[in-house]
């Protein structure tokens, strides 16, 4: 028997791909409200001012223009993701400095959650699979991809549509597959089930 890799739906990642556009607005906003204050204050840089502009507008542009883009060239997503960590820290790090201790953790916080979003994304494939190997099985979870030995497995309930793995902690966890199985697939997973669980279908 050979490893199988079935690619899946998982809802997570679904909803982590989508979400993404908000938070780059979120961001984009966040940078345009700093500008304007910036722009208010008597020694103001028009270097700065100027740098703050571009970079929301061009993240305004990503979000309302190239929404399929953070989607489809996950690179492209992450480099914005990172200019906005930087942003946020830079921030935070330049308000501390200047004894503004609450707007400063607020920044700081901002670079933290979007650091872990970061981590999520960059984890984060166009497709997830569901890999069946002769020591266990993984699944993809957030931050990480999960592994379960045989051992800790007590059951695979496989479909033609979709698939559900039981833990030993009682715990199940099902995913839409992406396309049907083929008859040798479903059979090949029986497989697997009858050698490392005893279990006959």
């Amino acid at each position: 028997m050979n490893s199988l890799s079935l690619p899946v739906v998982h809802p997570s990642f679904q909803k982590l791909k989508h979400a993404g556009r908000l938070l780059h607005l979120t961001a984009g906003g966040l940078i345009l409200v700093h500008a304007i204050s910036h722009f208010n204050q008597p020694q103001s840089s028009p270097v700065y001012l100027g740098c703050l502009l571009l970079m929301a507008l061009d993240i305004f542009i990503l979000v309302f223009a190239g929404k399929n883009i953070l989607i489809h060239m996950p690179k492209v997503n992450l480099f914005f993701r990172l200019a906005e960590i930087l942003f946020f820290l830079g921030i935070g790090i330049t308000l501390f400095i200047e004894s503004k201790w609450f707007m400063g953790s607020l920044h700081l916080v901002l670079a933290l959650v979007y650091s872990y979003l970061f981590y999520c994304e960059k984890n984060v494939n166009s497709e997830e699979y569901v890999a069946i190997h002769h020591t266990g099985i993984s699944i993809p979870s957030l931050p990480d991809n999960k592994f379960f030995l045989w051992s800790h497995i007590n059951g695979v309930e496989a479909q033609y549509d979709c698939i559900t793995i039981n833990t030993s902690t009682d715990k199940s966890y099902q995913f839409d597959l992406r396309k049907n199985l083929a008859f040798e697939e479903l059979d090949q997973i029986h497989e697997f089930c009858r050698h490392y669980l005893g279990v006959s279908h």
